[in-house]
């Protein structure tokens, strides 16, 4: 059989338009930091905002204009979801890009190829949500994973930045093992790897399917930091620069989430029976740990940690309910856990580049030291912990309601109880911040950007929780790609 060969016509290019663009950006930042040394740093972040905000605008303009297809013979596809996506990368992107501001200028070996790292990253990110098939499936999720091997380890002399990276590095390059042999698996049971064929050819599911998927379910539970995979999440959570952490918390999960949802329900919503089992465990296994570990944490950027990870489980039951309302609402609750969780992380970031410190307890009397930040991290903690009328309460209530309407009524049960658990160690860390004297009374100032950042978030979680209207409408009109599911 000859192997197809492709035209320009089937490239499509303005289809990647806006990772051409972003490659643009990309290279042009690194080439500016290398052949003028002298350039303030702050500049490149600026330039690096403003391209991502003309990017961030042609996006817009696809989801006016309707602009839809395929390129490269299937593989790369862009449509609503995609678009969702990517436009939530890139303002993540500049939020956290804004947030390092200032932020990062204790480095002493600090240099403008830490923008360029997270543009890369960026880039691989919006290449991975537009995958169309097994293929690049995976070279998109290694792609976009390479950035943040470098940003973890960008602490050099730190030995916790250097073992965060190891273990990174490692688990990394196990997880994709996993999902290259579970690839091959079910290559070898559909005879094709394109999700599209996939699904108009619905497999039985044969031993040898239904172990491929199990791998690369494994594989990708690696990157979303779900339990039992999420033994890397506190060690490089704590060792990373916590800019860098603050964006591996949020980003690369939702990304990842975003060709989850592909593989899941645009190839395999037929097995549903046969993945639906194995996600329920996960999302419990997630919330449980994660929760219960938390009460324990004596470091703010662990407790986040763990906190993710039953974050992620609680996004799982979206997926677990197998309908067109549970991807809507994931997609709502990735938003606002985009705030609520940088927001945390941005306070942490300004009090630990004032006093190198980030322990739970380093945190006491915060109030009486700086009103915003303790203001904010309050928001930001309870819109996780599910508070009303915050973002967080919104993003629950529609991920139960998904999963109460197809009876999972004991995983909901579940996570009932896991948000009540999470209430203890939020609250904890808000007594410490309102309730106990400072051991240092000297006011904290908040670089202008860091502020920006924070404003952002506050307005983010609190927006979101009064008025989930648009930003709901918004998940619907991306999950039309899945039409096919008849149960909301």
């Amino acid at each position: 059989m000859t192997p197809p060969v492709l035209t320009l016509a089937d490239l499509n290019l303005k289809l990647i338009a806006p990772e051409l663009w972003m490659i643009l950006l990309t290279c042009v930042v690194l080439i500016l930091d290398f052949a003028f040394p002298k350039i303030p740093k702050d500049k490149l972040a600026y330039f690096s905002i403003a391209g991502m905000a003309l990017i961030t605008a042609q996006l817009i303009g696809y989801v006016i204009d309707g602009v839809a297809g395929t390129s490269f013979g299937s593989m790369f596809i862009l449509d609503p979801l995609a678009l969702f996506f990517k436009i939530f990368i890139l303002l993540s992107t500049i939020l956290m890009t804004l947030a390092s501001i200032n932020a990062v200028d204790k480095i002493p070996y600090f240099k403008g190829e830490y923008y360029f790292l997270l543009l890369f990253a960026a880039l691989g990110m919006m290449f991975m949500v537009s995958a169309n098939d097994f293929l690049s499936l995976f070279i998109t999720l290694e792609f976009s994973t390479f950035g943040f091997y470098i940003l973890v380890a960008y602490l050099r002399d730190d030995l916790k930045s250097n073992e965060a990276a190891i273990k990174f590095f490692i688990l990394g390059a196990l997880s994709a093992g996993l999902i290259t042999y579970g690839v091959s698996l079910v290559y070898g049971s559909t005879g094709t790897i394109l999700f599209e064929q996939i699904a108009q050819n619905p497999p039985e599911a044969t031993l040898g399917l239904v172990i491929g998927l199990l791998f690369v379910f494994i594989g990708i539970g690696y990157k979303l930091g779900a339990v039992p995979f999420h033994t890397w999440v506190p060690d490089v959570y704590q060792g990373a620069p916590t800019t860098v952490t603050a964006y591996l918390s949020v980003v690369p999960k939702a990304a990842t989430f975003g060709v989850f949802l592909r593989v899941v329900f645009g190839a395999f919503l037929g097995l549903k029976a046969d993945w639906q089992w194995m996600i329920v465990t996960i999302s419990i296994l997630s919330m449980t740990y994660g929760n219960l570990t938390a009460i324990a944490q004596k470091n703010m950027k662990r407790l986040l940690a763990y906190s993710g990870i039953a974050q992620i489980g609680t996004i799982l039951i979206g997926m677990a309910a197998g309908t067109k309302m549970g991807i809507e609402s994931i997609l709502f609750y990735i938003l606002t856990y985009l705030f609520a969780n940088i927001g945390a992380f941005i306070v942490v970031i300004i009090f630990q580049n004032l006093t190198d410190k980030d322990e739970i307890d380093d945190f006491a009397g915060l109030n009486r030291r700086s009103p915003l930040m303790a203001f904010a991290m309050l928001v930001f903690l309870l819109s996780l912990a599910g508070v009303p009328p915050l973002a967080g309460f919104i993003g629950k209530v529609y991920v139960v309601a998904a999963a109460v309407n197809q009876g999972l009524i004991f995983l909901v049960s579940v996570a009932l109880i896991n948000m009540v658990i999470s209430f203890y160690y939020y609250l904890i860390v808000v007594k410490k911040i309102y309730s106990i004297e400072p051991k240092e009374t000297t006011p904290i100032h908040i670089p202008a950007p860091l502020k920006l950042a924070i404003y952002v978030s506050i307005a983010g979680v609190i927006f979101l929780g009064v008025w989930p209207k648009p930003f709901i409408n918004a998940a619907i009109a991306a999950t039309s790609v899945f039409t096919d599911l008849v149960l909301r």
